[in-house]
């Protein structure tokens, strides 16, 4: 149950990050028409661009892992086997939690101390800086409960990320070793 309520919150988030991919593709449009046929601007493209890229790309993080498209480097782990490999995954999964976990608590710091103060960004159309700052940090957060689930269908002996059930050596049908 745990794991089918954070996979419908991570596909939302990566619904949320596709709609941020979309709005890119508008407003970049928009700016195109605005300066090449009426010699005008919004004067936030770059600002919002870079605000959307940053959302949606933590946003996506939990999406991607769920999914088994977030970039992994096994050149070890995927030589090995049955329960050492479960171990190692289980070991890497903590440590991913762990550093993801850290990166969450300053940024959460840093838009809290944003709310708190009021920052604004230096643009003309000074977006309160807590709310990019809080995108990223709810994305951390997203990504911290799939890893948490990762971690706990690992642990009972369930599919591994990018994992196909009949592999031979990772897991039987049933999810044993």
């Amino acid at each position: 149950m745990f794991e089918r309520i954070v996979g419908w919150i991570s596909r939302c988030a990566g619904a949320l990050a596709a709609l941020l991919l979309v709005y890119l593709f508008l407003h970049i449009l928009y700016e195109i028409v605005l300066r090449s046929a009426f010699d005008s601007s919004t004067f936030v493209l770059d600002e919002f661009v870079g605000y959307a890229v940053a959302a949606m790309t933590f946003l996506s993080l939990g999406y991607a892992l769920d999914k088994g498209a977030l970039i992994r480097v096994d050149l070890a782990v995927g030589r090995m086997h049955g329960r050492p490999r479960r171990w190692v995954e289980l070991l890497c999964i903590l440590a991913s939690f762990a550093m993801t976990g850290f990166c969450a608590w300053w940024v959460g710091r840093d838009a809290l101390r944003h709310w708190t103060r009021g920052s604004v960004s230096e643009s003309i159309a000074e977006v309160p800086l807590w709310i990019p700052v809080g995108a990223v940090w709810l994305g951390l957060l997203l990504f911290m409960l799939q890893l948490l689930a990762y971690f706990l269908r690992v642990a009972r002996g369930g599919a591994l990320v990018g994992q196909d059930v009949a592999d031979p050596g990772l897991a039987k049908p049933d999810g044993t070793d």
